[in-house]
């Protein structure tokens, strides 16, 4: 990406989040008392977006396509191998854990399964009020209990249940304690990793609807990663469209499910169903050829030539730079 391109991007007054040129190469290693590397899983190469302040970002794409990844390596849950993070304005690759420490209260994560991301030795009050006494928010237990109580009503919860153990909660319920955990510290920033993936659909739309209501009451920002397009539309404002660990598509969300650019964005949506059997029957579907490739070795050029239905030669030699083709519409493609 070029820097007029890339400052292009990244400029933007209103950004809480700015991911700039991100890598994360995972090392593969061979033998077995001598081990040695024998390459590397380019699970995310050269990413750029902004999140702004207020809004829900939506990063959807193929299983493997390193969007979990990225939404870890904004949280420096996993060091990147190259790139910047800015977080209101800090590079958080910079700082070293002391510093990041000071940061993390406001980034909080809720993770995709509710069955194992809770302490099962632990009771539910004892989980969300454990990172109020690891950041020292309140000294008092009294105090801390009664702010467990008051974050398990907010998430629409019994206050009850903090005597409980995760294994005597439904799935639904287990997300929404890991929803007041994230809310304990008064986070600002909260990277939702499939929240609903895991969960019955009639749940699901429950959990959506507690997020939006949670966003609009304190103001959050969510970078929101699924798979789920139907969800992703429903809750996102703006929709980042990755394949491969590269970026294939940046756009509103109206603008990307009506007038999609990208040939892999193109296919995506094809194969999302529509109630209507009469629409559904006259739709056009986008039908890729092959399998995704290995992250190990990526194809050259632009990654998604091999499958694409409109690559020529050159697609498989140049490296798709990300272009502003409308408004605040960005696609990585030379044929568009």
């Amino acid at each position: 990406m070029s820097r007029t391109q890339n400052s292009k991007l990244k400029t933007q007054n209103s950004a809480i989040v700015e991911v700039r040129g991100l890598k994360k190469y995972f090392p593969v290693f061979s033998g077995l008392f001598t081990q040695r590397v024998v390459g590397w899983v380019k699970a995310v190469d050269d990413v750029s977006f902004s999140i702004r302040r207020g809004e829900t970002l939506g990063l959807v794409g193929e299983s493997g396509c390193g969007k979990t990844t990225t939404g870890r390596c904004i949280l420096q849950l996993e060091r990147v191998t190259e790139g910047e993070i800015l977080f209101e304005g800090q590079d958080l690759t910079r700082l070293g854990d002391a510093e990041l420490r000071l940061l993390r209260r406001h980034m909080q994560i809720v993770f995709q399964d509710p069955y194992s991301s809770l302490n099962p030795r632990m009771t539910i009050g004892q989980i969300i009020g454990e990172p109020i006494w690891v950041h020292r928010l309140l000294r008092d237990r009294g105090e801390c209990r009664d702010r467990v109580e008051e974050l398990l009503t907010l998430v629409g919860l019994n206050p009850l249940m903090a005597q409980r153990y995760p294994h005597e909660l439904s799935g639904g319920q287990r997300q929404r304690v890991g929803i007041a955990r994230a809310l304990a510290l008064e986070a600002r920033f909260v990277v939702c990793d499939e929240p609903v993936s895991a969960l019955d659909v009639s749940i699901q739309a429950q959990i959506i609807n507690l997020l939006e209501e949670l966003q609009g009451r304190f103001s959050l920002t969510y970078l929101f990663i699924a798979h789920d397009l139907s969800v992703v539309r429903h809750i996102s404002d703006r929709i980042v469209v990755m394949y491969l660990g590269r970026v294939a598509e940046i756009a509103d969300r109206v603008e990307l499910y009506e007038s999609p650019l990208h040939p892999y964005t193109q296919a995506l949506l094809s194969a999302v169903p529509v109630p209507d059997p009469a629409v559904e029957a006259q739709r056009e579907r986008v039908v890729l050829k092959g399998e995704v490739p290995s992250p190990m070795n990526p194809p050259s050029g632009c990654v998604f030539h091999p499958r694409c239905p409109i690559a020529v030669e050159e697609c498989g030699q140049i490296v798709p730079q990300l272009r502003e083709i409308r408004p605040d519409h960005w696609v990585a493609c030379s044929r568009v």
